[in-house]
């Protein structure tokens, strides 16, 4: 019975976090317009796996979108080695970029940050 209620307990956290969390979900194109033209805010990751700079970010950005202040936020990723005609799309030209938009509205861009304070202040532009 104990077993019962603890892990009734763990679901309801778990579901109840989820909804407090911002999505991660790869680009979509569809899914990126009809976010934008409603008005939500998203942020594009575009990272490598080879690289050192994008590894850092990771466990940061990774954390600040399961924060409750971000649970409105979409983040997207995109590949720098498998993505080219993304990158011409949103004008990059490095791995470990980060491109915030309110709306349809590009308002942050941070290229190679990896502190916890200038990632979260590009993400929080997006909702304020």
């Amino acid at each position: 019975m104990k077993f019962a209620k603890t892990a009734a307990l763990l679901s309801l956290s778990a579901a109840f976090s989820l909804a407090m969390a911002g999505e991660i979900k790869p680009f979509n194109q569809q899914a990126f317009d009809q976010l934008t033209h409603a008005g939500k805010p998203v942020v594009l990751d575009i990272s490598a796996t080879w690289c050192p700079t994008c590894k850092a970010q990771k466990p940061i950005v990774d954390g600040l979108m399961k924060q409750p202040a971000y649970k409105d936020v979409t983040l997207m990723t995109i590949d720098f080695d498998a993505d080219k005609p993304l990158l011409k799309k949103f004008r990059v030209t490095m791995q470990s970029t980060l491109v915030a938009f309110k709306g349809t509205r590009e308002v942050a861009r941070s290229v190679g940050d990896t502190t916890p304070e200038g990632l979260e202040g590009l993400i929080k532009k997006t909702v304020n």
